[in-house]
């Protein structure tokens, strides 16, 4: 029987049932850390749900869970006659300060950049003053298509201003804004950043690959160095299909 029509074999996992961890939850962190390390590779079919449950020995409503847990993340989806397929993995971001790019790169997944504006400006009032300039002065305006692979992942927009870095097109093309200040000296040590959600436009929806409507994850942040000079201010937007945040928090 062909494999593929048949759906991929999942490895084993190792479940620790003395464990205070629900199983469910283990077997899906297990079956996430496969399908981000490529041993379930995407678009592959996984065996149904009563094979998987008797073949690591949890019961169906577990081995349910699971699945539905993954499907959540966006890692699984559910199709009529084709069966449960590994889908791209979101990229999962910390809430800390760093550039996506620099994320990306991290979680080996290839980033390219597509300029869509790049020209020096006056400030408008708001960026202006987020940034403690003077009002009119001028700032390199950017808006870049981030890609991550082949699929759009974020729109951005940044305002740097030009006492800071005289950046180039063609150096955001092959690297990372925080990259480029890091290099000319004015490493990012603070950020004021704000999470938020709205639905996407027409023309978001259009340059994202997304639904006209579909949930977009919005940052604004405006970021100093240790001179406490301010370097950049941003404002992006996310596909919530394929992005999340992340935040570690303890007490």
């Amino acid at each position: 029987m062909d494999r593929q029509a048949s759906g991929a074999l999942v490895p084993d996992v190792t479940l620790d049932r003395t464990s205070p961890v629900p199983l469910y939850y283990q077997v899906a962190t297990r079956l996430q850390q496969q399908i981000e390390e490529g041993d379930i590779p995407v678009g592959s079919r996984l065996e149904n749900e009563v094979e998987l449950a008797d073949r690591l020995g949890v019961s169906r409503p577990t081995m349910r869970r699971a699945i539905s847990y993954l499907v959540e993340r966006g890692m699984l989806v559910r199709k009529r006659g084709v069966g449960t397929q590994v889908v791209h993995p979101k990229v999962r971001r910390p809430v800390e300060l760093s550039s996506l790019y620099d994320d990306l790169l991290k979680s080996g997944q290839a980033p390219r950049t597509e300029i869509r504006e790049f020209e020096v400006r006056p400030a408008p009032d708001q960026i202006a003053e987020a940034l403690g300039i003077p009002f009119g002065a001028e700032v390199t305006w950017i808006e870049r298509l981030r890609f991550a692979g082949d699929e759009p992942l974020a729109l951005m927009h940044n305002a740097v201003p030009v006492d800071v870095i005289r950046l180039r097109r063609e150096d955001l093309e092959r690297n990372g804004l925080y990259d480029l200040l890091r290099g000319a000296g004015h490493v990012p040590r603070m950020a004021n950043q704000v999470v938020g959600a709205r639905v996407a436009s027409a023309g978001e929806a259009r340059i994202l690959d997304e639904a006209r409507g579909a949930p977009l994850l919005t940052m604004t942040r405006t970021a100093w160095d240790a001179a406490g000079k301010a370097v950049e201010y941003g404002s992006h937007l996310y596909r919530a299909s394929r992005y999340s945040f992340e935040l570690n928090l303890t007490s």
